[in-house]
């Protein structure tokens, strides 16, 4: 595993045996913060962020969302948006969650032009890893596409970040 801070955050990258790196540790640990700043995420604050194939995504898929298969990510929320703040001894950092993302399913979706989240977009493997990471960390700060409205705010907010980057 490999930390990286970039105050007031700190992203734990996690890569597991095998999987393609896309991107650098410091390109997705900038990708998460600017997520959780986006989101006004509470600071100082830590994430975990998993790096994995859909194997790994397939069995957590079926345990935890009760869905056959992969997906491209999943987050694992630690704390409610609505939950308030929890006290932590000075220089202690809260853990928002977990984020687990398919680099296979990243590449696939790239790859077949099925990518953007609405599975329409055409672009590299790289920026399809971006937009899941972004997916993931808006999901641990609360944000969702249930609903129509939402579903636009969502994406809207995800080109925003990664047309910035």
């Amino acid at each position: 595993m490999l930390t990286v801070y970039r105050p007031p955050w700190r992203v734990d990258i996690d890569w597991r045996p095998g999987v393609t790196r896309l991107l650098s540790a410091s390109v997705l640990a900038r990708t998460v913060t600017r997520a959780l700043e986006a989101a006004d995420a509470p600071a100082p604050a830590a994430v975990g962020l998993i790096l994995t194939d859909d194997r790994e995504l397939a069995v957590l898929n079926a345990t935890h969302m009760g869905e056959t298969g992969p997906t491209d990510v999943l987050s694992f929320p630690l704390t409610s948006p609505q939950s308030s703040p929890f006290v932590l001894p000075p220089g202690r950092r809260s853990h928002l969650g977990d984020i687990v993302v398919s680099v296979e399913r990243a590449i696939e979706q790239a790859e077949q032009g099925r990518g953007g989240q609405t599975g329409d977009v055409r672009w590299s493997p790289a920026d399809e890893l971006r937009l899941l990471v972004t997916h993931g960390a808006l999901h641990l700060c609360g944000l969702d596409h249930g609903r129509p409205a939402e579903e636009t705010a969502m994406r809207a907010l995800e080109r925003t970040l990664i047309d910035a980057d």
